[in-house]
């Protein structure tokens, strides 16, 4: 049985009330994860107070919009999918949610677990980082439990996530900032290849719509080649480069002192030195 199917299996089954709070563009890719996955839109409470048409669209299925505190009671699990910003406006109205059984998962960027831990006190907490290709059901989330987290909670964090791609988890949450730094801002970098590749043929001599279409089908198809087979990046570099031919010269220049590789690992040092400073 393939992963998305035992997530498909399992996902319907949840017990209790799910509560995702925010659902801009990662919470709403988990929420039409999740929907999709069999979820049950009656078990589902959206607190969200500008929600997109399509949200608002679920309440005819059943979905809870925005309800009174009080009558949501204690939920099985609470997605925090905020701005970072907003956290300490709105983690105290989430308080009287929270029952001995409920799992706290954020997959908000800088607001670490002892941050969490005083706002909600006594929570179990699951710190996340999803990344962008969530919104295609190819993002990869990398997860990290408090002390208070369950097997079972950890297990019910796990379908939540695995709706829109992998999960992995670290025990060490000193790793969550090299994470945001690799999957969580490394969509960025991509995009940026893709840019920039495109403004490289047009350097050579390429019409600009045509440069766009080769650098944009090459780096999505190079991806998807990655994704598919069992071989290492390295290993798959090595299979298309010919000696002395033309991807060799160019890879003599990427490869050599001052190319992508010390580029890119002092970009991520960067980013990596940013999350935490902004995680205090």
């Amino acid at each position: 049985m393939t992963q998305s199917a035992a997530t498909k299996r399992t996902i319907g089954s949840i017990a209790g009330t799910v509560v995702l709070v925010g659902a801009g563009k990662m919470g709403g890719a988990l929420l039409d994860g999740w929907l999709r996955l069999g979820l049950n839109p009656r078990k589902t409470v959206v607190l969200d107070p500008q929600p997109a048409k399509g949200i608002a669209a679920l309440k005819r299925r059943g979905l809870r919009l925005n309800p009174a505190g009080k009558t949501i009671g204690h939920a099985a699990v609470i997605v925090l999918a905020i701005k970072p910003q907003s956290a300490p406006e709105v983690l105290p109205t989430l308080l009287p949610m929270l029952g001995v059984k409920t799992v706290v998962v954020s997959i908000m960027a800088g607001r670490p677990i002892r941050f969490l831990e005083r706002a909600l006190p006594g929570a179990a907490i699951v710190r996340a980082m999803p990344n962008s290709p969530a919104a295609i059901g190819r993002g990869i989330t990398v997860a990290c439990p408090n002390a208070r987290v369950s097997a079972n909670q950890r297990a019910l964090a796990h379908k939540l996530l695995a709706a829109t791609g992998v999960v992995e988890w670290v025990n060490d949450e000193a790793l969550m900032d090299a994470v945001t730094a690799v999957s969580g801002s490394g969509p960025a970098y991509v995009f940026l290849l893709a840019e920039a590749l495109a403004k490289a043929g047009q350097a050579a001599g390429l019409p600009g719509p045509l440069a766009d279409k080769l650098a944009r089908a090459t780096v999505a198809g190079a991806g998807e080649l990655l994704h598919r087979s069992e071989l290492d990046a390295a290993t798959l570099r090595s299979n298309v480069t010919s000696p002395g031919g033309t991807t060799a010269a160019a890879l003599e220049v990427l490869m050599g002192e001052g190319g992508l590789e010390p580029l890119l690992t002092k970009a991520v040092m960067a980013a990596t030195k940013r999350g935490r400073e902004l995680a205090g």
